[in-house]
């Protein structure tokens, strides 16, 4: 990590950097890469603090190594999976350098980390289950740490020129329920939300790859539910001489697509960097206390679903302007919720306007 708490420049990113801001644009998963690209252990390390671990304190290490032993248990037991001793024996930092290498350790060490990352966000899962809390004692200790990092970067100067946070009053949750085909509670990802605006488009990309190593480590973001409109990522990469050469080592996503909005109210000129994260929170020590026995092996991290818009100050303009400004959004979505509760599935019968015959 970067000891001055400042940005990278596009030309300081690494291999890892730009995979994992690639990531976030594509909603890809972690389970489907081959390898990392870690190149020093502080790297590893780094990796390690944003999961909200902390090699030194020995629960933690404990925890790792729980883990760890756990994904190689299943391995062994479901696939009879060949693993060398010197992987077995490796600690997770050593585990990470591997899965950076080459050759067969390096396909071993991959295959227990992507374990690991299933077994972790599991057990942290059950964790927020088993645990006497709230919704808004969750949604507390999230925002704390939002604060904290957001509120770090605008003291520090960081290229952000406006950051709202907040939670999905029940109104707003009823109104989209009652918009979505599937009206399940389970289905909402934007409880909390989170919006950031750069000063220029090319803050984006160094911003995100700050808040991966301080914020939200970059496996964590779900897979699928990622929306970029504003980068064309091969060809945006391409114009950047420090970045145009590792385009051909990326192990996914070199191509040049947009992921749009599915969304039927949003404009087709509305442009958006949106993502959603399933944050790592480790709970204060007040809050574990009150945990039952049953909750303690499963360690002390939980996992809460945040939403993200990143977007810089040009295009979130552009964007209030006409029909891509959210007042129009919100009027297309409160007139098809009215027409639903009113019609159902009567209104399916009337084509749109646009498709009408004019008599």
């Amino acid at each position: 990590m970067d000891p001055e708490g400042r940005l990278k420049r596009l030309d300081e990113f690494t291999l890892a950097d730009l995979e994992s801001v690639r990531l976030i644009l594509r909603g890809d998963s972690v389970i489907d890469w081959h390898r990392l690209n870690l190149t020093t252990e502080d790297e590893a390390r780094d990796l390690l603090i944003a999961q909200e671990m902390h090699p030194d304190e020995p629960g933690d290490r404990a925890r790792m190594e729980s883990v760890k032993n756990e994904a190689i248990s299943y391995l062994r037991r479901h696939f009879e999976y060949p693993i060398p001793k010197p992987v077995e024996k490796a600690s997770v930092e050593e585990m990470l350098m591997l899965a950076s290498g080459q050759g067969h350790r390096q396909m071993c060490a991959c295959t227990i980390l992507k374990c690991m990352h299933i077994i972790h966000h599991l057990d942290g899962r059950e964790l927020l289950f088993v645990l006497p809390l709230s919704d808004q004692e969750v949604f507390h200790v999230v925002e704390e740490k939002v604060y904290r990092v957001i509120g770090s970067m605008l003291a520090g100067g960081f290229p952000i020129t406006e950051f709202i946070g907040g939670r999905k009053n029940k109104d707003s949750l009823y109104t989209k329920l009652l918009s979505k085909q599937e009206t399940v509670a389970a289905q909402i990802f934007d409880k909390l939300r989170f919006r950031i605006v750069t000063r220029t488009r090319g803050d984006v990309f160094p911003v995100l790859q700050y808040l991966t190593k301080r914020l939200f480590p970059f496996n964590y973001v779900m897979p699928g539910q990622s929306i970029n409109s504003i980068f064309h990522f091969k060809q945006y990469t391409q114009q950047n001489p420090h970045l145009r050469p590792m385009l051909p080592e990326m192990q996914a996503g070199r191509d040049d697509d947009l992921t749009p909005s599915d969304n039927r109210f949003s404009d087709e000129n509305y442009r958006i960097l949106h993502f959603v994260v399933d944050m790592p929170v480790r709970l204060p020590r007040k809050i574990m206390d009150r945990a039952p026995s049953s909750a303690w092996p499963l360690g002390s991290i939980i996992f809460v679903i945040c939403e993200f818009q990143v977007i810089d100050r040009e295009t979130e303009e552009a964007n209030e302007q006409g029909e891509a400004s959210h007042a129009k959004y919100k009027e297309r979505q409160k007139k098809a919720v009215m027409r639903r509760l009113q019609l159902g599935m009567r209104e399916m019968k009337v084509p749109p306007p646009s498709r009408r015959k004019r008599g």
